[in-house]
């Protein structure tokens, strides 16, 4: 089983030696990066490149660590034991199977994504150590213990919101993605819009990475957010021309909406504006 990349997905080399790295030594890969680089995409195309099942637990800042086990349902099963109903008899019906059980009781090597871990509390990676060490858990209620049948292929994103513990680190192999350079760009793009013209693309591209670099820009815009900026573009027709355009009045791009995520930002390109009018 070795990653390669799919026609939908533009992986690096060092991204797809990463995956496969993180198979052979059977450790979850920890990906790291700026928003919209593809970090939970990443997961869906590698199970697909690999034929096998995705089992995607996407974390929020409530998510707790035993939900990805099991969750007992104690209040259904009083409720039922009230109204007389004889499921009550097996507890095992008042188990609901978490994303980690749903992962070990698959019969393929399925790739378990668990998205944005970093959202969580900091306790949340360490009380998931022994479960990803051993491959298994212990349900107290029956009294049985779940092994995963194969070891799952497990892919773990952050966005750096906080810092992860030293010892959940440790039995990870790490990679971080790095924002794409423009020749990688050119790449993402023409997978998404196969029949763009070039020359709308070397505009969009030269003007979006001089956005990036604007000193001061709260929120870069992603690669997310240039795909979907290129969308609008076509959408409404806009040429290259437009883009080429270097009034200074007109410093901020057609549909920035696409691009500039909040209103300081947006101030700022008008300020930008304003300060290059007075100098003209």
């Amino acid at each position: 089983m070795r990653f390669t990349g799919t026609k939908d997905y533009v992986a690096t080399d060092d991204l797809k030696v990463a995956v496969n790295a993180a198979v052979v030594l059977e450790r979850p890969l920890l990906i790291k990066g700026e928003p919209g680089t593809g970090k939970t995409v990443l997961a869906e195309e590698v199970a697909r490149a690999l034929g096998a099942p995705l089992i995607a637990w996407h974390i929020k800042s409530t998510s707790k660590a035993q939900q990805g086990l099991y969750e007992y349902d104690a209040v259904s099963r009083l409720r039922d034991s009230q109204l007389g109903d004889p499921r009550v008899s097996d507890i095992g019906n008042y188990i609901r199977r978490g994303k980690l059980w749903e992962a070990f009781a698959s019969t393929e090597r399925p790739v378990l994504l668990i998205d944005e871990i970093d959202k969580a509390d900091i306790e949340f990676p360490n009380d998931l150590l022994l479960e990803l060490d051993r491959m298994e858990f212990h349900v107290y209620e029956t009294g049985e213990t779940v092994k995963a049948a194969r070891r799952p292929i497990v892919i773990i994103t952050s966005n750096n919101e906080k810092e992860l513990p030293d010892a959940f680190l440790r039995r990870c192999f790490f990679h971080y993605i790095a924002f794409p350079d423009r020749e990688t760009m050119e790449k993402i793009v023409d997978v998404h819009f196969p029949d763009i013209k070039q020359r709308l693309v070397e505009e969009a591209l030269k003007m979006f990475f001089e956005i990036r670099d604007v000193p001061g820009l709260k929120k870069k815009p992603s690669t997310s957010e240039l795909l979907d900026w290129l969308k609008l573009l076509l959408n409404e027709d806009i040429g290259p021309e437009t883009l080429r355009e270097r009034d200074p009045r007109k410093l901020i791009p057609p549909l920035h909406g696409a691009l500039l995520k909040n209103e300081q930002d947006v101030h700022l390109f008008e300020r930008l504006a304003f300060l290059n009018r007075r100098g003209s």
